[in-house]
């Protein structure tokens, strides 16, 4: 009996001691992996706050300037509200330009000319309806987008909250941006849940540690890598920058020997963090891997959101999608509505910059997205249609019309003939980041059939065997 009650003693002490030790290193790794994340946060209670109702969203915000008066000026000045940044240079242009969804053309939605009403219900004010919007009125700065907590303020068209918003409720409830707040435009960015980014969708706004491990295990927010000082968010969108200017990056928390493992940390000169970190994106959304426009307005097929929209078209749609890989420096080219193009060749509106000789440049992880949009078949540029405005082809279905007005708003003619052309845009994946037992092992890239496409990076053979670039 005292044998056994020995040996269960030593067993309770040993396992005891493994689970401080394993207590412990999770502990030192947390401190390793997140130096200089907020712990916690604290928000002054607006309840008390706004006692009378709202009538629209800009008397919100006249009420939010009356303490915070600065905001809207702050505000007035990012690319959230200007929807274009500073001026950049641009292959093949000699003068710089200030370049943004407001005046780029992609091959999801294609263009915001004419179609104000519906781009701009992600736009961070009140009332972009035309060309003629008034982006010095500091009444038009949406502050509920971004601060509302009460789980129901919703924007409509052109920005303004829906007309059952308890804007009173929403007032009250004001407090630190959360994942939901983000949400609300990048997650259903393009016309739906997961369409564009592909490693952003809503899956993240309650995530387990496997679908992220940044915000299910460490519980952070955006805004925790975003940071934001005078309302200017950090952080680029390759589909609407050219260049990392303003950008985060992993590093910015994760300094130092990364990997206990040397050989890991030699893969950091030529290898992106999200290359081994991301092996998929989508797993719990599916994502739209291609668009095809020039198969909308048909009668005769049945509307599905993930198949066909007659008013879009025919999509793919994949989850649990394996990433295409490019070197890349974190500049990309950039077509400008009224480049030349050939219609016999896939265009790629955002190409990476980057090569195995570039010494700046790494592997990157990519959803590429393609598409069939429209182009003129007489000056070889594409098109930007009027869709969701009044008379635009979501309304009529046709496309000459939509040319037509289209061609009024942006000032490029329009010859009366088109036709549908193959285009491509890279969005690079930064998101839905998995830990490291979750990441790639050395056998998905170095082996025979494995992710990587050794030629197409420009090397001769697996670099394992060649010793890396040449």
């Amino acid at each position: 009996m005292a044998l056994k009650y020995r040996i269960f003693l030593l067993t309770a002490v040993v396992v005891g001691a493994l689970l401080t030790f394993y207590v412990l290193t999770l502990a030192s790794n947390d401190k390793q992996v997140l130096p200089e994340v907020p712990k916690a946060r604290s928000h002054m209670d607006h309840s008390a706050y706004f006692s009378t109702p709202f009538k629209t969203g800009s008397d919100v915000t006249l009420a939010c300037l009356k303490c915070h008066e600065t905001a809207a000026d702050e505000v007035m000045n990012t690319s959230h509200w200007n929807w274009e940044g500073p001026p950049v240079e641009i292959a093949g242009h000699q003068d710089k330009r200030r370049i943004g969804k407001k005046n780029l053309i992609n091959n999801f939605c294609i263009a915001i000319e004419g179609n104000w009403p519906s781009c701009t219900r992600c736009h961070a004010g009140y009332g972009w309806s035309d060309n003629k919007f008034n982006f010095k009125d500091s009444s038009n700065v949406d502050c509920l987008a971004c601060h509302d907590r009460s789980g129901q303020y919703r924007k409509g068209k052109s920005g303004y909250p829906e007309p059952d918003t308890d804007l009173q409720a929403a007032a009250q409830s004001v407090g630190f941006p959360k994942r939901e707040n983000c949400g609300l435009c990048h997650f259903y960015g393009g016309g739906g849940l997961g369409v564009k980014h592909g490693d952003l969708d809503n899956s993240l706004e309650n995530a387990s540690a496997e679908t992220d491990v940044h915000m299910g295990r460490g519980n952070l927010l955006c805004i925790d890598c975003h940071r934001t000082e005078k309302h200017d968010i950090k952080g680029v969108a390759f589909s609407v920058s050219v260049n990392h200017d303003n950008g985060i990056g992993c590093t910015d928390c994760h300094k130092g020997e990364l990997h206990k493992d040397p050989r890991l940390n030699r893969h950091l000169k030529s290898v992106a963090c999200q290359t081994c970190h991301i092996p998929s994106f989508a797993d719990r959304v599916p994502t739209k891997m291609d668009w095809d426009w020039s198969k909308a307005g048909d009668d005769s097929r049945p509307d599905n959101v993930h198949e066909y929209l007659k008013i879009k078209g025919e999509f793919v749609y994949d989850q649990s999608v394996k990433p295409e890989y490019a070197w890349f420096n974190l500049n990309v080219d950039r077509y400008l509505i009224g480049d030349k193009m050939n219609p016999e060749k896939e265009l790629v509106l955002n190409r990476p910059h980057g090569d195995i000789h570039d010494q700046n440049a790494k592997i990157w992880p990519f959803k590429v997205h393609r598409g069939k949009q429209p182009y003129d078949k007489v000056h070889n540029y594409l098109l930007s249609p009027v869709t969701a405005g009044d008379g635009g082809f979501w309304w009529e279905f046709n496309w000459d019309k939509a040319f037509r007005m289209g061609a009024e708003r942006t000032g490029l003619p329009y010859s009366g003939e088109y036709g549908f052309a193959k285009t491509v845009m890279y969005w690079p994946i930064s998101h839905m980041v998995r830990s490291a037992d979750q990441a790639l092992t050395c056998t998905e890239c170095h082996s025979q059939g494995g992710r990587m496409n050794w030629n197409a990076l420009g090397y001769s053979n697996d670099p394992m065997l060649t010793g890396g670039r040449q």
